[in-house]
């Protein structure tokens, strides 16, 4: 029997161990490994006694005490608890796995945070005990640590690989129970787990999890409401000598953010990101595939700010605050009072090459980089190609576009500034006044920048001032207050821009961070008007842009269909030719929903020449249906441009998502009229080549 006690108390522990990916092995070791021995100790001790009708009783009390001494220790005096143990207790036991997946991961080894696991092991190392020593069968007593463990992967799933090592370790600590009958019974059990776990390892799918309990899960905001950074920069330029930070150890940093917001709907910009617990360590975002190094810096907030922190694109840690954070924006925002307050802040740096940034391409999965802007005027629409010259998305194109604003456009000084951020302001500032600060040039240039397919978010903080205070501060100013672009490049993240041409005025080094790594790359891009795009190559096979896909067997047919067969024939290649087009690999299920939304307004009398973009089809489409099949047209225009000129074949979702507004299209033109529909339906001449 000592043998299947310690394989119950052990499976346990095992399981509170795979929390692992949660909290970290070392912040688990002690407080799951002390309380699992310390039930081992006192159910054995219970046996060789003779008190087996205190055992369950004694063995919760002695786990419990076991947390304790080692999660709780500093609300004990001398080692005893105390009230404020007791309420910690109470208080860890009901929120703190609320706590964990409101956090990012790993979590901090707080108790606060950490509680709830070891309190379960110990839990389930009772009621397996139990039910070992009152059943008949020894396997039942399983049940407790196996619901432990589907707990922990409804936390965290792993990978196959480590899923069937994990499935092994915790079958060899189940077989224990089958120790003290026959050693036959033994070697079918451990074979039989053995192959479970093998063959768990490839039937079941490699992606990552469906379901996670953090998915749903949010910290909540402070109750009070919060301020836009973006509201507040005119009034900030307008008292330019107010401390607002200081910065210590950040040399080469040229700008501190605070808040990024990407979604706008043609009024206000908001933030887009779930704000979570920062946790023990951010890693950089998944979209960073270049090293990257880690920095750090101090930073004394003065009195009356916040409760927005000051941060970098990719925080690592904070010291000395517990603030939340929205992963995938880098914002950091504290819950409580903000000002005065001094922390530690780490981040991470990529380091890339200025030539690769030069040549690289967008990212268009960057999270939040192409969100809506609204109803936008029809003049800056024609007013953001003009500005590329009619060049595809690429980094360059960026930069591009960031020099015609700095041409083209002036940095309002003084007193009288231009306030506001949504489309009245930013039309008038593009269109007529050309005069503006950094407010409007950052947001007139993600507006311009999304409708040429380029991601791009705005950012509201801080330039760095070079002038250091004697103790080796940095004092940075309301005037020192900047909004400004950034915009997604594949494997390097969010690139810094400046269209004001003013985010180094004050002298700062760009050094080498990700702004002077865009500082040395525009130097060698070549003039905007000189810029080409890269030759597109032709992919072979059905992937090849113009129309393949035509039913030729359902057309060797058509002849010999009798005329009550006509009805039947067309819808059918109709269908045939849709399937194939949705079928193609990469870019090209992109392209077939471009081609099948041109043969669809064909076919309801559309003219339409082999030249015309998707743009020109929506803008001729506009004669035969409404604007909002009109607006889905242009969507499609931006999937397409994403799908040709991003560098990378679209992610699968692209391609859902371009036949999806053919879906749209087709419906937004059959509410043109049931006999128009009909007679589309059954037309031949969509099936032909265009021309």
């Amino acid at each position: 029997m000592t043998v299947r006690t310690a394989g119950v108390v052990l499976a346990a522990a095992f399981a509170g161990m795979l929390f692992a990916p949660v909290f970290g092995v070392a912040a688990l070791l002690v407080p799951v490994g002390v309380p699992a021995a310390a039930i081992l100790a006192t159910v054995l001790a219970c046996g060789r006694f003779s008190v087996v009708d205190w055992r369950p009783v004694l063995a919760l009390l002695a786990g419990v005490l076991a947390v304790v001494e080692t999660v709780l220790w500093r609300t004990t005096v001398t080692g005893l608890p105390t009230g404020a143990t007791l309420r910690a207790l109470t208080d860890g036991a009901g929120d703190s796995w609320r706590l964990v997946l409101q956090s990012t991961w790993p979590a901090r080894p707080d108790p606060a945070l950490l509680l709830f696991v070891p309190l379960l092991v110990v839990l389930a190392a009772v009621l397996g005990g139990e039910l070992l020593h009152r059943l008949r069968s020894p396997l039942p007593a399983l049940l407790p640590s196996l619901a432990l463990v589907a707990l922990s992967q409804l936390y965290f799933s792993p990978a196959p690989g480590p899923a069937t090592l994990a499935a092994l370790a915790y079958a060899a600590l189940g077989a224990t129970l089958l120790f003290e009958g026959p050693a036959v019974r033994v070697v079918p059990a451990a074979v039989t787990a053995v192959v479970a776990a093998v063959a768990a390892a490839f039937v079941l799918p490699s992606g990552p999890a469906r379901y996670s309990l953090a998915r749903d899960q949010a910290a909540p905001l402070p109750d009070a409401g919060l301020t836009s950074p973006l509201d507040e920069v005119t009034g900030r330029l307008g008292d330019p000598s107010r401390p607002v930070f200081r910065v210590r150890d950040a040399t080469d940093v040229d700008r501190w953010p605070v808040v990024v917001l990407e979604d706008f709907d043609g009024v206000n910009w908001t933030p887009a990101g779930r704000f979570r617990r920062l946790g023990a360590t951010l890693p950089p975002g998944r979209a960073v595939t270049v090293p990257a190094v880690e920095r750090t810096a101090t930073i004394e907030l003065a009195a009356g700010e916040g409760p927005w922190l000051p941060s970098q694109t990719w925080p690592a840690r904070a010291e000395g605050v517990e603030p939340l954070v929205a992963e995938h924006q880098g914002t950091l925002l504290l819950p409580g009072p903000a000002g005065g307050v001094r922390y530690d802040l780490s981040w991470w740096q990529p380091r890339a090459d200025a030539g690769r940034l030069a040549e690289a391409a967008i990212d268009p999965d960057a999270p939040g980089g192409l969100h809506g802007i609204g109803t936008v005027p029809p003049q800056v629409e024609a007013l953001a190609g003009a500005a590329v010259h009619g060049n595809r998305p690429s980094f360059a194109t960026a930069v591009a576009l960031e020099k015609w604003f700095r041409d083209n456009h002036d940095v309002a000084i003084g007193r009288d500034l231009p306030a506001g951020h949504a489309w009245p302001q930013l039309t008038d500032f593009l269109l007529t006044t050309r005069r503006g600060t950094s407010e409007q040039f950052a947001a007139a240039y993600v507006a311009l920048a999304r409708i040429l397919g380029i991601p791009a978010r705005l950012v509201v903080g801080y330039r760095m001032p070079a002038q250091a205070d004697p103790d080796g501060f940095v004092t940075v100013r309301n005037g020192d207050a900047l909004v400004w672009p950034e915009v997604a490049v594949r494997d390097v993240g969010w690139v810094p821009l400046d269209p004001t041409g003013g985010a180094a005025e004050s002298g700062a080094a760009a050094g080498n961070g990700l702004a002077g790594l865009a500082e040395r790359a525009r130097q060698t891009l070549p003039a905007p008007g000189d810029l080409r795009d890269p030759p597109l190559a032709a992919p072979a096979g059905p992937a090849a842009s113009g129309d393949r896909g035509v039913p030729w067997p359902a057309l060797l047919v058509l002849p010999v269909v009798p005329l009550v067969g006509w009805p039947l024939a067309v819808p059918l290649a109709w269908s045939v030719r849709s399937w194939r087009r949705r079928r193609r690999p990469g870019p090209a299920a992109v392209v077939g929903a471009w081609e099948e939304v041109r043969d669809r307004l064909r076919a309801y009398g559309v003219p339409v020449s082999t030249g015309m973009t998707v743009r020109d089809l929506g803008t001729a489409a506009a004669a035969v249906t409404d604007a909002g099949t009109v607006a889905e047209i242009r969507r499609l225009g931006v999937l397409v441009d994403q799908a040709l000129w991003s560098g990378t074949a679209p992610a699968d979702q692209h391609a859902a998502q371009a036949w999806s507004i053919v879906r749209a299209v087709r419906r937004g033109l059959a509410r043109t009229g049931r006999r128009r529909w009909l007679r589309a339906l059954l037309d031949h001449r969509g099936l032909r080549r265009p021309g």
